[in-house]
C-alpha cells in the first residue's frame, strides 16, 4: 500500500460510515481513508478471507476510478491507448485491458466495458485514476470526451455464494457469465453490473449512485451469506489467484509480455502492429523477455514480502519479490517475483531472502488457487 503523508487531507467513500459502524480498522489507502479489516469474532484478514472463498464477502471498492468514455468513433479512439481488440466488443461484454506508454510499459491495468450503446465504461485504478483520465484526455482529444463519475460508488460481491445473494435483488444478473456488464434495476436504484471481480473466485462488481450506496451496503449485511472483507484480505485473496497489482508488480517499466498479460494483446492487434509501445512487445512475443513474473512457494521460514531478494540454489541474485504474504487457503507463504527466463518453469528450486536469511522457495504455475470464474451457464 502506498505511503499517504501524515499532512494529505484523505477522502472518504460514501460508505466510510457503515465501515466505522462495522468496527472497520481505517488505513490510507491510495489517497483515501479505507477498512483494511473489521473487528470482532468474524473479521480478521483470515477469517474475512476464507469466508470468501466459502460463502460471500462484499468490498467497497468506490476508490477506483469510474468514467465515461464517448464520441463517434470512440471504440476505435480508445484501441490507441490500448492493445486490445474494443472495435469488436459487443454491448453487454467488457474486457481487462492495458494503458500502455509509448515503449510498451504499462501506465495502468483497467476493465472497459459496453453495459449499453452509449461508448465505454471505464474502472482503473484508484492510486492511478488522476494520471489516467489526464493521460486518455490528452491522447483522446477531439475524438473522445471523458466524463468522470465522481457521484458513484462501486462494490464488490465475491465467493460462491455471490451469485444466489445478488439473484435476490436483481434477478437478470443470474443470467450473466464472467465479463458480462449489464445496466440493470437493482436494489431499488439503478446499476452497472459485470461478473467480474478480483479475487479468482465467482462474483460481480455494482457500480451505483453515491446516494443509494448505504442502502446497498446495509442490504448486502444483512444477508447471513454475506460478511464485510476489507483490503488485507483483497490483497491476500488476489495473491492467491494470480493477480497483479499495480504499483507493485506492474509499471511502467513493465510489459505485457513480462507481466504475464500477454493475453490483453489481442491477435488482430498483433497482426496490425498498431498499438503503443507495439515494436517493444511484438519483439518480446518473437525473441523473448530478459525477466517474467512467477509465482513462487515459500517452502520454510516467513513470507517472502515486496522487495525480498530472489536468488537460484547457489545464492546469485536472480530478482525481485513484487508482492507476497501468507497464503490462508495453502497455508504457506507465496509470492510474485520477476526472474529471468532459465528460471521460470514450475518446481525449479529458489530462495528468497528474508530479513537476511536464505529460504527455500519453488516456482509454482499460477494462479496459486484455482479461478472459479463462470463462463457458461
Amino acid at each position: 500500500m502506498p505511503d499517504i503523508p501524515a499532512e494529505t487531507v484523505l477522502r472518504t467513500t460514501p460508505l466510510t460510515e457503515a465501515h466505522l459502524a462495522l468496527g472497520a480498522r481505517m488505513v490510507p489507502f491510495a489517497g483515501y481513508t479505507m477498512p483494511v479489516q473489521y473487528a470482532g469474532e468474524q473479521g480478521g484478514v483470515l477469517r474475512e478471507h476464507l469466508w470468501t472463498r466459502e460463502h460471500a464477502g462484499a468490498f467497497d471498492v468506490s476508490h477506483m476510478g469510474q468514467a465515461r468514455l464517448t464520441g463517434p468513433d470512440v471504440l476505435a479512439a480508445f484501441e490507441a491507448l490500448t492493445p486490445g481488440d474494443f472495435q469488436g466488443l459487443e454491448p453487454g461484454r467488457q474486457k481487462y485491458s492495458l494503458l500502455l506508454n509509448r515503449q510498451g510499459g504499462i501506465v495502468d491495468d483497467l476493465m472497459a466495458g459496453r453495459p449499453d450503446d452509449e461508448g465505454l465504461f471505464l474502472v482503473v485504478n484508484g492510486a492511478c485514476k488522476d494520471n489516467d483520465f489526464r493521460v486518455m484526455g490528452e491522447a483522446l482529444a477531439g475524438r473522445a470526451a471523458i466524463e468522470r463519475l465522481e457521484d458513484r460508488a462501486l462494490i464488490a460481491l465475491q465467493g460462491p455464494k455471490a451469485a444466489a445473494v445478488l439473484a435476490r435483488h436483481a434477478p437478470q444478473a443470474a443470467a450473466m457469465v464472467f465479463m458480462d456488464i449489464r445496466g440493470i434495476e437493482a436494489f431499488g436504484t439503478e446499476a452497472i453490473v459485470s461478473r467480474s471481480g478480483y479475487t479468482g473466485e465467482d462474483g460481480y462488481e455494482l457500480s451505483v449512485p453515491a446516494e443509494a450506496a448505504v442502502h446497498v451496503w446495509n442490504t448486502l449485511m444483512a444477508d447471513e451469506r454475506v460478511r464485510p472483507v476489507g483490503l488485507g484480505a483483497r490483497d491476500s485473496l488476489r495473491l492467491e489467484a494470480g493477480l497483479p497489482l499495480y504499483g507493485h508488480d506492474l509499471d511502467e517499466t513493465v510489459s505485457p509480455v513480462e507481466a504475464g498479460l500477454a493475453f490483453a494483446v489481442s491477435k488482430p492487434r498483433r497482426r496490425r502492429a498498431d498499438f503503443p509501445g507495439a515494436e517493444r512487445i511484438l519483439g518480446e512475443f518473437a525473441h523473448g523477455c530478459a525477466r517474467f513474473r512467477v509465482g513462487l512457494k515459500v517452502l520454510e521460514g516467513a513470507p517472502a514480502r515486496e522487495g525480498a531478494e530472489v536468488a537460484d540454489e547457489a545464492g546469485r541474485p536472480i530478482g525481485v519479490v513484487t508482492s507476497g504474504g501468507f497464503s490462508p487457503s495453502l497455508r504457506q507463504g507465496i509470492a510474485l517475483a520477476f526472474v529471468p527466463p532459465l528460471f521460470t518453469d514450475p518446481g525449479t528450486r529458489l530462495k528468497v531472502v528474508v530479513r537476511g536469511k536464505p529460504q527455500a522457495a519453488e516456482v509454482a504455475p499460477l494462479p496459486f488457487v484455482a479461478h472459479r470464474y463462470v463462463r457458461t451457464l
